[in-house]
């Protein structure tokens, strides 16, 4: 059992078991979705899916703050590295790290990359996505901000997630009927939207979703900021 807890929009603090804590896209600063007054008070590893500001804002900060492994493509942890952060796992897509209480897969993204570093933007590699092995064997899909594509079935066939973090506002992200129809393709007991109410022009909404997915037997799990559940 694990417990997940969305701080707005595409971020996610997940807590194992074992006490070790993950957070997935921390933005914090600036972000009108993150749950008031909330603090982040472990991370013991912090997992990005791109570069833009909306996933990374805070990732230098909390990896100082925790000293925590930054798990991500090459690009961004060596920019990571750059500004300090002195525990980083470089890797790309179809490889695995092994934390010791979850194993990260990196997955395609269809989706542009790129880190605004003071004045300057520079190239943040490829985005990507990330399949979630826990240790009970169990998978969870964790999509980063992407359009839909094919190789999700893929995904499907090897991996056999059971549940699946899917963007769902549109305009910078595939919206309601995209994740849809990815929630099929992927073959998923639960989605959990993401991505979604923080602007006015991500329009998209979890209760699209679940009328694109009547009858599918796909539940979708709209959670509440800072409140954790289980899973």
């Amino acid at each position: 059992m694990i417990q997940i807890t969305w701080l707005g929009h595409a971020a996610f603090e997940i807590q194992f078991e074992t006490g070790e804590v993950l957070v997935l896209d921390p933005w914090i600063t600036g972000n009108p979705a993150y749950p008031a007054g909330y603090e982040i008070k472990r991370a013991d590893a912090i997992a990005v899916s791109h570069g833009h500001f909306d996933h990374v804002a805070d990732l230098v900060q909390l990896a100082n703050k925790f000293d925590s492994k930054v798990v991500g493509i090459f690009e961004i942890t060596s920019w990571a590295a750059s500004k300090g952060v002195k525990n980083t796992v470089g890797m790309n897509k179809g490889g695995t790290v092994d934390l010791g209480f979850v194993k990260l897969t990196m997955t395609h993204a269809l989706h542009s990359s790129s880190i605004q570093d003071g004045d300057h933007t520079i190239y943040g590699g490829e985005a990507a996505g990330y399949i979630l092995t826990l240790k009970d064997g169990r998978r969870a899909y964790f999509a980063g901000d992407t359009a839909i594509f094919s190789d999700m079935k893929l995904y499907a066939e090897i991996y056999h997630p059971e549940l699946a973090f899917l963007p769902v506002g549109d305009h910078f992200t595939m919206g309601p009927e995209q994740a849809a129809y990815a929630g099929r393709m992927l073959g998923v007991k639960e989605i959990i939207p993401m991505h979604y109410g923080t602007f006015p022009m991500l329009s998209g909404h979890p209760e699209q979703l679940q009328e694109k997915l009547a009858g599918s037997g796909i539940r979708v799990r709209t959670l509440q900021r800072g409140q954790p559940v289980s899973w």
